[in-house]
């Protein structure tokens, strides 16, 4: 994402595509985007927790995948609830890696 700060140093304009007036880069799951975006409902607090929870998401995919990778579980060991999940997160992430050859790496788009 891209934004505009104020005299401050504070984000005031948001766009997802670099402008004249938004040319400063964040990604997405940015802390201080997150606050932005969540203005006036959560907070900054609150933010942090979320970019964290995404950051970490990631975390479990990975040690799911090198778990199976080892051996150590099967698919078929986790409930189908999360098995649902994990094949949910799987397409999109294909998904969103086959876009990625188009529009840059993972670092510069922000995508997790």
């Amino acid at each position: 994402m891209y934004i505009k700060r104020d005299s401050d140093g504070r984000i005031e304009l948001v766009s997802r595509e670099e402008t004249p007036a938004c040319s400063e880069y964040l990604p997405a799951d940015s802390p201080e985007l997150l606050a932005f975006l969540m203005e006036g409902e959560v907070g900054k607090g609150a933010a942090r927790f979320q970019a964290s929870d995404l950051a970490f998401v990631r975390v479990l995919e990975d040690v799911i995948e090198v778990l199976m990778d080892k051996g150590v579980i099967s698919f078929t060991d986790l409930p189908p609830a999360a098995q649902d999940k994990v094949m949910e997160r799987q397409s999109l992430r294909r998904r969103l890696n086959g876009l990625q050859l188009v529009s840059g790496s993972d670092e510069e788009s922000g995508v997790i």
